[in-house]
This record gives structure tokens, sequence and C-alpha cells, in this order.
């Protein structure tokens, strides 16, 4: 008698079935449990689950305050996972936070304002750390008054997922405590290099009211501070596309540049932030630099 493929399904036992399903992604795994009642049993399995979490999580979370609490507390390696793609993790002495991308499975990073490089940053003339309760982070830097606005950070990319397509970004507000002035027409560039080989370079705004315009020769100069040794992409003009974006949670984002991380090599992403016109620059509230995957770009499986 011919079996149909329904049943020859059913009749797999779960850890098999949950074996399968460990070999996907997240995404799948939500889509394939209303496959049959089985698999929906399979779907919330920890062998499953545990295949989706990086394999240095315990390392990861040994940095942070709350690590041990949050491998303890949670019922499910599932339970864990969505924990860390809804509720990120400050690791690294508070200077980081550490988060899931949830169809994927794949690691997103913050850098703070702290763990950042803010030419002036502790000059209380030019930059001020305070307090801000929607950011993740116990400070944010409020600039006060600059006319040289350089900010830079860089992250190893063995801490990042492997063979991932990323995109950088500046977090950030304008205050509504002080008068914001010099940032809404201002050209800023910014350059990215990986571990010494690669350059991204572009020109970003301050403002989304600023689309396109001439770069003054100061800021095209101020790309080859950064000494790179190749240039894989030069903006001479046209930020369109890179002004702040409004993110939902009471702030906004500028994005950076993009990188990809390759399979079985590690090397530094340095990222710099650099408007050097002539023009003073007062009310920019920087909460740090956030790493995630590109949205809708396919990578290595999420445990990794």
């Amino acid at each position: 008698m011919e079996i149909s493929e329904e049943m020859s399904l059913n009749e797999l036992p779960e850890g098999c079935i949950a074996t399968a399903l460990s070999f996907t992604t997240p995404q799948d795994v939500g889509r394939l449990s209303v496959v049959s009642p089985m698999f929906m049993l399979a779907a919330v399995s920890d062998v499953v689950w545990e295949r989706f979490l990086p394999r240095d999580l315990e390392s990861i979370l040994s940095t942070s305050p709350d690590g041990s609490r949050l491998m303890a507390s949670a019922a499910s390696k599932k339970e864990l996972y969505f924990s860390l793609c809804e509720n990120p993790v400050l690791v690294g002495n508070g200077r980081k936070s550490f988060s899931l991308e949830k169809k994927s499975g794949k690691k997103c990073y913050r850098l703070s304002a702290r763990d950042l490089l803010i030419t002036w940053g502790d000059s209380p003339e030019y930059w001020t750390w305070n307090s801000d309760p929607t950011s993740r982070f116990p400070e944010v830097a409020e600039l006060i008054s600059v006319c040289w606005l350089e900010i830079s950070g860089k992250i190893n990319t063995s801490m990042l997922s492997p063979a991932t397509l990323y995109t950088a970004y500046l977090v950030l507000k304008l205050s509504i405590d002080i008068h914001n002035y010099g940032l809404d027409d201002q050209p800023v560039a910014v350059a990215m290099k990986l571990d010494g080989e690669e350059s991204y370079t572009r020109t970003v705004s301050w403002s989304a009211e600023r689309r396109r315009g001439q770069v003054p020769r100061n800021v095209r100069r101020s790309f080859s501070l950064f000494s790179f040794s190749r240039s894989r992409s030069v903006s001479t003009g046209e930020s369109d596309g890179h002004y702040p974006q409004e993110r939902g949670d009471g702030w906004l984002e500028i994005e950076l540049g993009e990188f990809f991380t390759k399979e079985g090599k590690d090397g530094e992403l340095g990222i710099r932030v650099f408007d050097g016109t002539t023009h003073w620059k007062r009310g920019l509230i920087v909460e740090g630099i956030e790493i995630r995957p590109k949205q809708g770009a396919r990578g290595a499986s999420p445990s990794s």
C-alpha cells in the first residue's frame, strides 16, 4: 500500500524532525511549525533553538551583569533566543549591547558613546555626558559646541556572525533642551576601514533637509585622513538617502555603510564620522553606533 507524503512526515520521530528544523532558520521554523502537530512540537525543541543561539553565547554573557540571571531564568532555549532578540543585553562592562536578529539569529551589537572616541569628549565645555530614559546605556554624549566634530569606533569582526553582510548606523537625536545650530545643511564625511585592507567612504547629512549639494574642499580632503590603502566607494556631494531616519524608539539613525564578514577571517572594523567644516555645531546627542545584518541579506548559519 502506498503511504502518502503527509503520513510519512507524521510518522517521523519528533527528534528527527527537530534535527532537520535546526538546519533551517528561525523564520523557517515558524513557517514549518504549521505543517503538522508533530512539526509544531518539534519547533519548540531545545535541539532546534540551541543551534540558533551563538556558540560563544556563554562567553558573551559572562561580560554582562545580567548574563547569569538571563541564562538561569530562561525556561527553554526558545525563550532565551527571543529574550535576546527583544531585550538587548549590556556587555563589555556596560559599554556595548548585544542582541540577536529575530529572523536569522545573527549577532547585533551597539557600541555606546562611551565605547567610541569622541574628539574633545572629555572636555565639559564642548561635550557633556547625561542620562536619557530612552537609551539602553547609562550615559549618552551631548554636544555643547564644537567646530571640529569627529567620532570614531572599532569592533573586531570575530564578535560578529561570519559570512554576513552588515550595516553600521550612527544612533543619535537632536537636543530639545538647547538651541540646535550648525547641523542643518553641513555635509558629514564617513569612512570605514576593515582590517586595513578595504575602505568605504561616503557623505551623509545631519539633516533630512539636505539631499544634494557640493561638498566643501575641507570635507573632501577629510576622506584621506583615515589612511586607506584603497577605496571601494567615494561619494563627492550627493547624500540622498543617507540622512537621519526615525527608528521608532525615540532615536534617529544614519546609515554609515556596509561591510562583509568573511568566513574564517577575523579583522578589525574601524568607523569614522567627521565634520570638519568651519561652522560651529551644537545640540547633537550621540547614543552610539549600531552594527546589524543588512535587511534582506542572506548569510551563514545563525549558530555561527
